[in-house]
């Protein structure tokens, strides 16, 4: 008996027209001159410490504007906003990840003008983050070494998509059993062209690497958004 209803791929529509926005979306930022970064990481990585230090190295060069994503709160909006950066808070209403609609709602809110680097802080999660083009040039995570060596294996995607993977909490290694060489090994196999910084945002250890990329990169694509 034939069936009596409509089967929707719902899943492929909603990431077909999030790509559709996304790409809408960076030729938005191209045309304005700029460079939005995703910032992802599981919960407690140190997003948000990572993100003051970088901020406090790069503000008196970029014009730095911040955009917190949260299921709820304004905890971390709160602590960059005292860096002197432009910050606003976004709230999921409990979606666990930001699409390109969405991040365009946010910039608009955030007012770029002025702005040569926005970092979103994506919500904290592994998984749907991934999923998701938010638009942004470039994709940036961070995995701290309480997490593990072992998370390339567990959340192959999120490896896959970034440009940069921070190992943040360096100063804590003779604590936990984390291999670095073995993570970046494990990383590179899903994404040979990532970069990978080891970093200490607490002692500021490996953030010189991590912000001259950042400033060299930035600077390439406001040159190229020039021409």
């Amino acid at each position: 008996m034939d069936n009596k209803f409509r089967i929707i791929e719902v899943k492929q529509s909603v990431f077909e027209n999030n790509n559709r926005d996304a790409d809408l979306l960076r030729g938005q930022l191209r045309e304005d001159g700029v460079f939005l970064l995703n910032l992802m990481s599981s919960p407690g990585a140190g997003k948000t410490s990572t993100l003051v230090r970088t901020i406090g190295e790069l503000k008196d060069e970029l014009g730095i504007g911040v955009m917190e994503a949260d299921i709820d709160s304004d905890v971390d909006a709160r602590a960059v906003s005292g860096t002197g950066a432009k910050v606003i808070q976004l709230h999921t209403g409990g979606m666990c990840h930001l699409d390109a609609d969405m991040v365009r709602q946010g910039l608009k809110a955030l007012d770029t003008d002025g702005l040569d680097l926005v970092v979103l802080e994506n919500v904290g999660n592994l998984v749907c983050p991934a999923e998701f083009d938010t638009g942004a040039v470039k994709n940036a995570m961070i995995l701290s070494v309480p997490e593990g060596d072992d998370k390339p294996l567990k959340y192959p995607l999120m490896f896959s998509i970034c440009d940069v993977l921070l190992i943040n909490k360096i100063d804590a290694l003779s604590v936990f059993d984390f291999d670095i060489a073995l993570c970046e090994e494990r990383a590179r196999k899903l994404n040979p062209d990532i970069k990978v910084i080891p970093v200490s945002a607490k002692t500021g250890e490996g953030m010189s690497e991590w912000t001259g990329w950042l400033r060299e990169t930035v600077g390439n694509y406001r040159a190229e958004c020039a021409r």
